[in-house]
């Protein structure tokens, strides 16, 4: 394609961005940045600190003297994606960044509104030089509200609970299904309902739910409107 462009791929936990994201920017040949790895680096390194991150479900977690804490952390951390990997202080952290801890706590941390400033600009950094994929609640929205591409991935809860239960299964992690089902719509509430950045639908982005669709079907869906240009936003 003949100049940069930004793809925004937005939607609730578990629609299978991540996945999706990384086949598509792997067959256009563009940089794809997990901005949820970010977030979940963060959390990751506060709860390394020994931070019990429990107090941000409260309704006035701002004034907790930890959040000055969390917020020096997400300044002091540096974050890269190499190939499909995250580098946390020049350290590969894919596995850590995906437990079920760092999960429970992620969308606490991701509602800071100070943390949010600083990874939207290492985000916006990023895409200076090059044309990039990003995925995550609020790309189209926030983060790129002029992205030339914006795409909303979503499906049914129960879907997204499977599709995490074999994942986990995969890794020899047993877990109770009901409990994953519970896990997700409890973030798609928080996700949704936080005041910095909450989960929407950008009124330009194009749906598309993958309940009955397999991961190709929507890989070749997003790769082939953005080659033709039909959900270009000009």
């Amino acid at each position: 394609m003949e100049k940069k462009f930004i793809i925004a791929i937005d939607g609730p936990a578990g629609a299978g961005k991540s996945t999706i994201a990384k086949l598509v920017a792997k067959k256009l040949g563009i940089i794809y940045i997990d901005t949820g790895a970010m977030y979940r680096a963060i959390t990751y390194k506060c709860l390394l600190s020994g931070i019990d991150l429990r107090f941000l479900s409260e309704d006035d977690y701002e004034s907790n003297s930890l959040i000055s804490d969390i917020i020096e952390i997400a300044k002091n951390t540096e974050i890269n994606f190499y190939g499909d990997s995250i580098y946390v202080d020049e350290k590969n952290k894919d596995d850590e960044i995906r437990s079920s801890e760092v999960t429970k706590n992620v969308s606490g941390v991701s509602k800071i509104k100070e943390v949010r400033e600083i990874m939207v600009l290492l985000q916006r950094d990023i895409t200076q030089k090059s044309s990039a994929l990003l995925d995550g609640r609020d790309i189209g929205t926030v983060v790129f509200p002029n992205a030339d591409y914006k795409f909303f991935l979503t499906a049914e809860v129960s879907e997204r609970a499977r599709r995490r239960y074999n994942q986990l299964l995969e890794k020899g992690i047993e877990v109770d299904f009901d409990s994953l089902v519970d896990e997700i719509r409890a973030r798609d509430e928080q996700d949704m309902n936080r005041k910095v950045s909450p989960l929407k639908k950008a009124s330009d982005a194009i749906e598309v739910d993958s309940t009955n669709m397999s991961i190709q079907e929507v890989v070749d869906f997003i790769t082939k409107t953005v080659l033709e240009g039909s959900g270009r936003n000009v």
